[in-house]
């Protein structure tokens, strides 16, 4: 069954991905907040993890949640950032299907941090008491690049402001939110 094409010309789609305590999470909301309202936020570990409550295994269901979200939002005219380790051996598919099917711009970015950055990162984490180091390098890739032309490669060495100015213009995503741009409107119903 061939996918529809999902969102227009003018949605975005920017997808982070990396190791776990590359900075994804991070650089993903301050992405969403400087660009303000009309862009969805979609955070892999929230809708596995959280939602689903699943590990993240050949055959889950994550990875198609995953996608019906981030089409629902593109095609109801939200900008998206799509963040999550995604390893290419499981969600391949997954990011080529919506990059396919998406006739607005798309980026697709890997933070290529070390692991011992990444460990170093970990301490820092509100996440530090859920899991640890050593469960942190099992599940830690290694340069797990999609392999795609196109693709951004993020250094470790790039600042947070850096990491998100870089994939604003990338993309093409403006950044032209405010804080308040987030809070609720309370004109609205």
């Amino acid at each position: 069954m061939l996918a529809e094409p999902t969102g227009s010309p003018d949605t975005i789609l920017v997808c982070i991905r990396g190791n776990s305590g590359s900075g994804k999470s991070s650089i993903a909301r301050e992405l969403r907040r400087r660009h303000g309202r009309g862009c969805a936020l979609v955070e892999q570990d929230y809708l596995r993890r959280i939602l689903l409550r699943e590990r993240d295994k050949p055959g889950g269901a994550a990875p198609a949640l995953i996608a019906q979200t981030v089409r629902f939002a593109l095609d109801h005219g939200y900008h998206v950032v799509l963040e999550g380790i995604m390893h290419s051996s499981r969600y391949r598919g997954m990011v080529t299907s919506l990059r396919d099917h998406h006739p607005g711009r798309s980026l697709f970015c890997y933070l290529d941090v070390s692991l011992a950055e990444t460990l170093r990162r970990h301490l820092t984490r509100p996440q530090v008491g859920e899991f640890t180091g050593e469960q942190m390098s099992g599940w830690y890739a290694a340069h797990d690049l999609l392999g795609w032309p196109d693709e951004l490669v993020l250094p470790e060495t790039t600042t947070l402001d850096g990491a998100v100015e870089a994939i604003a213009a990338a993309a093409g995503l403006p950044q032209t939110g405010r804080d308040d741009d987030l809070l609720p409107n309370v004109s609205s119903p």
